[in-house]
């Protein structure tokens, strides 16, 4: 009896893996893993953990609209993220709107 299988596995597992163990260290790194559980995926489609200094963590966001309503959101979302990363990592959120080309918008 052989030890391998005849009918190919799914990736998704094997590339999980890959991408955790190339995942920088960082708590920035652990935040943008866990982004998407902690907000929800409608938030995480409109901003992203972007920087982190110092307990400190920038988000990215796709419009004004949207950094103004995570600011709001900031206390309910930090507890969120601190509960899953497991302590008191983040102390403040920073959101600012960036601007991304669309190459649509463009012609």
């Amino acid at each position: 009896m052989t030890s391998w299988r005849r009918s190919p596995r799914p990736i998704g597992h094997a590339l999980e893996l890959e991408r955790r163990r190339w995942a920088p260290d960082t708590l920035l790194g652990e935040v943008q893993r866990v982004w998407s559980d902690a907000v929800g995926a409608a938030i995480a489609a409109e901003a992203k953990p972007s920087r982190e200094r110092g307990g400190v963590l920038t988000v990215s966001c796709s419009a004004a609209v949207w950094a103004q309503e995570l600011d709001l959101m900031a206390p309910a979302i930090i507890e969120r993220l601190n509960t899953i990363l497991g302590g008191e990592r983040i102390n403040r959120l920073r959101c600012v709107a960036i601007t991304v080309l669309d190459e649509d918008r463009q012609r």
